[in-house]
């Protein structure tokens, strides 16, 4: 914390460094003489030893400032039984008040899966009682009543707390693509002498005060080596550097406390450097370290055991034993119900990289490693679930997908086999190449079907639909290409080509090899009958295959070598298959999503084999064959 110039009577300025209340107030306080003031408010009647244990100050500094409050006229009365404050007093008390809490609701948790999934983490009951509501009635209790909730990720779970305690909600749009600098952002005006808390910290003791002298950042020490966010200390506590990792050093943990100062001086920061691509991942953590030396801010160590941020559900359940017993869960009642096993059984639950359409996480049993997906927000317009769990079944009867247990064909939930130390498929390897194919063949040559039928061009016909809805096409040559799209789907349809069950998503990131070399495909949330040639078609363009190899895999999956009507088929898919997710993926960019090279990599195979199939059609109606 910065110094305070000391003036007569050893009173002087406030944390920015001006004098508080010229001409309206006695005189300004010391860090000192503000701690002891702030005592006598909270307990007028403490003793001595009683405030030096409260401040942190020695007794002999406790009685030195006692008496320069005395003779200030901002307390009266020389026993603590007679001891208060004077209107005086209350008065210098008045600008270091705490204007507001802000209390961060918005993100998902990913980290707490399968329980984030349905209900945000500040809403878990820990030890009875509600993580939230505790954090409000801690603040209230300590006489902050302006508490602003900024919330985002299903909001609506929050808006009983307006009612319940009087706070005011402030949704947060950009929750799902931003870090929690957009939370901040959203509140940025109300940003003055403010708490800033997390919705699912839990503290033992109440550690808010209606009064705070400057800006800190709360704390605890580590005994021993750490991975928190460890910071060093500059003079007077004043934090100088933070450094992911450390060793025997006081690390942040809690909420932290800005002074009007530091409010000023961040919104500034925040606002400027808001819309750089590289602020949008970050926590308003890093944009205070990365400005650490024009931002004032201490470290506020409030001791061990004091405050706790749970980082997984096994450390949740470390300080509440009966946690998961008590929790009210979806999720885990599919899980022991599908499994047979009990709560207290499941374990080393952590969520897995997420998809575009779900979320997932690990979970151990007694008996084994598992995977439960939880369907994302808006899936069940785009995914039909019950064809879905009709195809996993008849995946697992065939033996192509053997980690699949269980999927609910309604509300899309499934469960898994965990296959530990996997990798994927290595299209590029001739001999992985062919064993992606005879999957693909031995599920296209089954006698089987499920209620859904999957095809790019009627699929891209639908994206095209919402693209012309949501914004004008601005790719110059789009409406040349799709002009040869419609051509080619008319000659492909007079090949008269079966429709068979396929995966529709075939690529080697969903082919997973065990290390015994079994090989799972897995993720059929796009399965349905089908043209044979879709699965090769996505495999060509997701893999990004070359030419050469994309010939090389049609002799694999024929066992042979293909005919030219069999070549200009399964290319004429290629293209197909690449148009389709290249219209997809300007749909996404119109509404605001960042599809990266995809966009490129789809368009360049929609293009490149457009091109090859319609000249192998083209020449063929002449009566030229071609090889």
């Amino acid at each position: 914390m910065r110094e305070r110039a000391v003036a007569e009577n050893t009173f002087g300025k406030n944390a920015s460094g001006n004098k508080r209340g010229v001409g309206c107030q006695p005189a300004s306080l010391t860090k000192n003489t503000f701690a002891v003031l702030d005592c006598v408010r909270r307990n007028p009647e403490a003793k001595q030893q009683e405030m030096a244990e409260a401040t942190g100050l020695s007794i002999g500094t406790v009685n030195s400032a006692l008496k320069q409050l005395a003779e200030a006229g901002l307390i009266v009365g020389g026993k603590s039984a007679e001891r208060k404050l004077t209107p005086a007093g209350e008065q210098a008390l008045a600008p270091f008040k705490v204007d507001n809490a802000i209390i961060m609701a918005a993100g998902l948790s990913s980290r707490f899966a399968p329980i984030s999934y349905e209900k945000p983490k500040g809403l878990l009951n820990v030890r009875g009682e509600v993580l939230i509501e505790r954090l409000i009635e801690q603040l209230q209790a300590a006489g902050i009543d302006d508490i602003i909730v900024v919330v985002g990720y299903k909001q609506e779970a929050f808006f009983y707390l307006e009612d319940k305690y009087g706070v005011t909600i402030v949704v947060n749009h950009e929750f799902a693509s931003r870090n929690n600098n957009s939370s901040l952002y959203a509140v940025r005006d109300r940003l003055a002498n403010s708490l800033v808390c997390s919705s699912d910290d839990y503290y033992v003791r109440n550690p808010f005060s209606k009064y705070e002298w400057g800006a800190y950042y709360s704390a605890e020490h580590a005994d021993g080596p750490t991975k928190e966010w460890c910071m060093s200390l500059g003079p007077r506590g004043r934090i100088t550097a933070v450094t992911i990792g450390g060793s025997d050093a006081l690390y942040m943990i809690g909420h932290a406390y800005f002074d009007r100062a530091f409010s000023e001086q961040f919104r500034e920061i925040l606002v400027a450097e808001y819309d750089l691509p590289q602020t949008a991942d970050k926590l308003w953590e890093e944009l205070y370290i990365d400005h650490i030396d024009d931002l004032s801010m201490v470290a506020r160590d409030y001791g061990q055991g004091v405050i706790y941020e749970f980082d997984s559900l096994d450390e949740l359940r470390e300080f509440d034993p009966f946690f998961l017993e008590n929790v009210d869960s979806d999720a885990f009642n599919n899980i022991t119900a599908t499994l047979g096993c009990s709560r207290s059984e499941i374990r080393d639950i952590y969520p897995l990289k997420q998809g575009l359409t779900n979320l997932s996480c690990h979970f151990r049993t007694d008996e084994g490693e598992y995977v439960y997906r939880h369907p994302g927000v808006g899936t069940e317009q785009l995914v039909d679930r019950a064809a879905e769990a009709s195809a996993l079944r008849l995946a697992k009867e065939l033996g192509i997908d053997n980690t699949f247990v269980h999927a609910d064909p309604h509300k899309g939930w499934k469960l898994s086999k965990f296959i530990p130390e996997c990798r994927h498929l290595d299209p590029h390897d001739d001999a992985q190449l062919a064993t992606a194919m005879d999957i693909a063949r031995r599920l296209h040559e089954e006698d089987i079907s499920i209620d859904r039928e999957f095809d790019f061009y009627d699929e891209s016909k639908r994206y095209e639909a919402l693209l012309k809805e949501r914004a004008s096409i601005d790719a110059p040559d789009f409406r040349a290409l799709a002009e040869k799209v419609d051509r080619l789907h008319a000659l492909v349809l007079a090949d008269e080509s079966e429709k068979c069950l396929c995966h529709n998503d075939f690529f080697y990131l969903n082919l997973l090899v065990s290390q015994s070399g079994n090989v799972s495909l897995i993720d059929w949330e796009y399965a349905g009958m089908s043209d044979y040639a879709n699965d090769f078609g996505t495999f060509v363009v997701t893999c990004e295959l070359r030419e050469t190899e994309a010939r090389r895999a049609l002799e694999h999956y024929f066992g042979r070598v293909p005919n030219n009507e069999e070549v200009r088929h399964n290319f004429a898919y290629v293209a197909f298959a690449g148009w389709c997710w290249y219209v997809w993926s300007l749909v996404k960019e119109s509404e605001g999503d960042n599809v990266g090279e995809w966009l490129y990599v789809y368009y360049r195979y929609a293009k490149e084999y457009l091109g090859r199939a319609l000249a192998m059609y083209e020449t063929d109606s002449r009566g030229e064959r071609t090889a």
